[in-house]
């Protein structure tokens, strides 16, 4: 069995007793993910392109400082991690789902960094809402781990939510608006690129 398979395997084992709740077919109330990988353009740019994904805001997390500037925070000294705010259909994508390709689409073995991106605000990190949303945290990486997908250790951190505060209008869908940007067709569209070739059965219009 390769890694892909084994992966998803483990992944199936550690999530299948978890069901979202029946969402009204009428008009489905959104359920929140807020994640951290690396730069939040690419997160940001993955996540649209994902089924059941309504909308993803880009902001900033579990930091010393309140409402921080991009200019701020990308001192990292503030403490806070450039995430996104997933906005999701649970009727249409699970949360568990949603991790499946967190695990994928960066390197969470890299200590605060993600490619050339250094320092704390890159680092790796699920911020979870509710005490299901920790359990499926702590249950996918260790899903992820035991695959064999990474060969390094995972040091993902996983803690409470502690805060969000929305990033500058122009971090709002930037691939999507600044395709031919260096680093949006250099790293961000090759994490696109990886999604699509992945999880072909997950992207909108499928």
């Amino acid at each position: 069995m390769n890694v892909s398979k084994l992966f998803l395997a483990l992944f199936a084992l550690v999530s299948c007793s978890y069901k979202a709740p029946m969402q009204d077919p009428v008009k489905p109330s959104l359920s929140h993910a807020v994640l951290a990988g690396g730069c939040f353009w690419c997160l940001d740019a993955v996540y649209r392109e994902m089924k059941g994904v309504e909308n993803v805001i880009s902001g900033y997390s579990n930091g010393l400082v309140k409402n921080p500037t991009y200019r701020e925070v990308c001192t990292g000294r503030t403490g806070c991690a450039e995430v996104v705010r997933i906005e999701y259909d649970s009727s249409q994508v699970t949360y568990a789902e949603l991790l499946e390709v967190f695990w994928r689409i960066h390197n969470p073995t890299t200590l605060n960094r993600q490619g050339n991106d250094v320092g704390t605000q890159y680092r790796s990190g699920i911020f979870y809402e509710t005490e299901e949303q920790r359990l499926l945290a702590e249950a996918s990486m260790s899903a992820a781990q035991e695959s064999g997908l990474w060969e390094d250790p995972i040091v993902t951190v996983i803690e409470p939510l502690r805060d969000f505060s929305v990033a500058e209008d122009y971090h709002q869908d930037y691939y999507r608006q600044n395709p031919n940007q260096p680093y949006c067709t250099f790293v961000v569209g090759e994490k696109v690129k990886k999604f699509k070739e992945l999880f072909a059965d997950k992207q909108k219009g499928l």
